[in-house]
């Protein structure tokens, strides 16, 4: 036998097939999983040693929605990710990629909407962008120094934009002729050429954009009618990809339009179609009954290819001042933010005639909504006066005598920012999410990773599942087995998507997690805070639970281990790649630092962390607990 690069030993290992886990020793060679044995495998004087006894050692995890195409340019390890396990992300969601559209158009259509600074997205993109194309795109991304692994869906609103020009793709009359749609239908087929997943759109009106010029417009795709929105589907309907999308939260919902284009009756092919989202929203609680069972009746019913994204965990968001995007869901809020000059909106949260229209607004609970709007459920963790922490906005305004919307604006308008509140609007009560994470219609995803950077942080969902999986057990009531939990994270998404991800199996690429069952506690529900520099020192929230992730192995090469990266991890080498739908992906190769340059994946393996045995046996194992 060859010399091992890894070998893994002592762990309980998952396949991300749903079978059942197996106490076995796994060695990898050039980025494959190459042995699985139940007998102690031979270390080699160069073999790094992980030791995963007492250990669930996982595929590693794959995050379909993620808003990191600004991110990865600047940061490509992707560090808050993968300390989670997390070995391949999605880029492009809700019709945002930063592929054909200028600069300044691909700030304008994602700053606002996902909550980060634009003046660091132009940044960002002047500095690192050398792609006109799709493949050019692919190309830079296989360039960089990944952290995990990287797959893409073209954005409905990039090419519109690229196609259209902004203001013609932000004006409701706006009818694009036959040369524009075969121009947009032909980036489509040029993206699923490369490999893309398909088409990323968005149809809720409640997304704005930035920028000056057009700034509060809908985004671009929202603009979009029938016959356009027929002319992609039918391109990614002939090629068998995915359409990523989000219905409108209007009074005249088009839910059933993505119904009727995802079926395959009458011998016509299904469109694969993943919807925001199946949640357990407290704004419309009756409507979790709706989420549960469309999806698995239409599949079976009406030959439907569809899925809703959940996030397995509380959609709880936090908030300074008035700068959260549930906000944008009803016109006073939406025209506060739509001032970007601080003295200005205090001036207007001041007038009594916005006022009005705000209580009006807050109180009217027959219009289509998001947010629950219920101050008493907003709970002040920073103030500078303090006697309000620890409060809601509602209790502050039942001592004061206010409507809870002026004791509210009263505070913004005095500290602005320095108020600091959550809110829970959605998975809240644990019998529906138990459910929902057990819904064969539903896939494990929307955590939003990269976006709403002061608003949330779910960059470890996975774990968080795993952790109510694991407390369940024992119990009269389990709602998953760890098996199908695993798979439900890994496998599943990796075959439905057509990627070559998510399952463990000799043979496959080496992306693994290995987690310790006992550190799935109370710290993966903790939240912090990080400064992120691409973004100008603005300080996230960020989940640290470093304990609980002993190691993430991507394409056979040692990410994280023992609570910190492999030297140079993300910035002078990198083990992720851009994975094309339907290929394989490469490996035994890592990228270094100077872009383009490849290394072997031994190279990186053995870092200078790893502890080296110089015999056969295991006298050398170094620890991952």
């Amino acid at each position: 036998m060859a010399e091992l690069d890894l070998i893994v030993t002592g762990g309980l290992w998952f396949d991300g097939t749903g079978s059942a886990p197996l106490r076995r020793e796994l060695g990898v060679r050039d980025g494959v999983l190459v042995e699985i044995s139940t007998e102690a495998l031979p270390v080699g004087p160069d073999t790094t040693v992980l030791d995963a006894r007492g250990k669930w050692v996982t595929p590693g995890f794959l995050d379909i929605h993620t808003h990191y195409d600004a991110e990865v340019l600047a940061l490509p390890g992707l560090t808050e990710s993968v300390r989670h396990g997390v070995t391949t992300v999605v880029l492009g969601n809700c019709s945002l990629s930063t592929v054909t559209a200028s600069d300044d158009e691909c700030a304008d259509i994602f700053s606002r909407v996902e909550a980060v600074p634009r003046e660091s997205v132009m940044s960002i993109l002047n500095e690192h962008r050398d792609w006109a194309t799709p493949a050019e795109y692919a190309r830079h991304l296989d360039g960089l120094p990944l952290g995990p692994n990287t797959a893409a869906f073209l954005g409905h609103s990039d090419i519109r934009v690229h196609t259209l020009g902004l203001g013609r793709s932000v004006t409701r009359a706006t009818k694009p002729t036959g040369a524009e749609l075969r121009r947009m239908t032909g980036l489509l087929e040029d993206a699923l050429d490369e490999g893309f997943l398909g088409l990323s759109s968005m149809t809720n009106t409640l997304d704005k954009i930035d920028g000056e010029a057009y700034r509060s417009r809908s985004l671009p795709s929202t603009y979009a009618r029938s016959r356009e929105f027929k002319a992609l589907n039918e391109v990614l309907r002939s090629r068998g990809r995915i359409l990523q999308s989000a219905p409108n939260i209007s009074l005249t919902p088009n839910i059933a339009k993505f119904f009727a284009a995802s079926s395959g009756l009458f011998g016509r092919r299904p469109l694969r179609t993943s919807l925001l989202s199946a949640a357990d929203s407290k704004a419309y609680p009756f409507l979790v009954h709706f989420m549960l069972y469309a999806a698995p009746l239409l599949n079976r019913f009406a030959g439907t290819d569809f899925k809703w994204q959940h996030l397995p965990v509380p959609f709880k968001v936090y908030a300074d001042g008035i700068d959260l995007v549930v906000f944008e869901e009803f016109g006073a809020g939406a025209a506060a933010l739509h001032l970007r000059d601080e003295v200005e909106r205090d001036e207007l949260l001041q007038q009594e005639s916005f006022r009005r229209q705000f209580r009006k607004e807050y109180d009217n609970k027959l219009t289509p909504r998001i947010w629950h709007r219920n101050l008493h459920d907003a709970h002040i963790v920073a103030c500078p006066e303090a006697n309000t922490v620890g409060k809601t906005f509602g209790q502050v305004a039942d001592e004061r005598g206010l409507h809870p919307i002026d004791a509210f604006l009263d505070l913004v308008v005095l500290h602005g920012r320095k108020v600091r509140w959550h809110t829970t609007v959605a998975n809240d009560r644990p019998r529906y999410a138990d459910k929902l994470a057990a819904n064969p219609g539903v896939q494990m995803g929307f955590g939003d990773a990269g976006a709403h950077l002061r608003n949330m942080a779910f960059y470890n969902y996975h774990l968080r599942l795993l952790k109510r999986v694991h407390e369940a057990r024992g119990t009269d009531k389990p709602f998953l087995s760890p098996q199908r939990a695993v798979h439900r994270l890994t496998g599943e998404l990796g075959e439905w998507y057509g990627l070559d991800a998510g399952f463990l199996r000799r043979g496959d690429r080496a992306d693994l997690a290995i987690i310790d069952p006992e550190r799935l506690d109370a710290s993966v529900d903790e939240l912090h805070e990080n400064a992120v520099p691409a973004y100008g020192g603005l300080r996230r929230l960020v989940n640290r639970n470093d304990a609980t992730v002993t190691a993430t192995v991507i394409n056979g090469q040692v990410a994280w281990r023992d609570g910190e990266f492999t030297e140079g991890f993300g910035t002078q080498w990198g083990s992720g790649q851009f994975l094309r739908v339907g290929t394989r992906g490469r490996t035994g190769s890592a990228v270094d630092g100077a872009r383009g340059s490849r290394g072997a994946a031994t190279a990186r393996t053995k870092d200078t962390k790893s502890t080296k045995s110089t015999s056969g046996t295991h006298t050398g194992v170094a620890s991952a607990a």
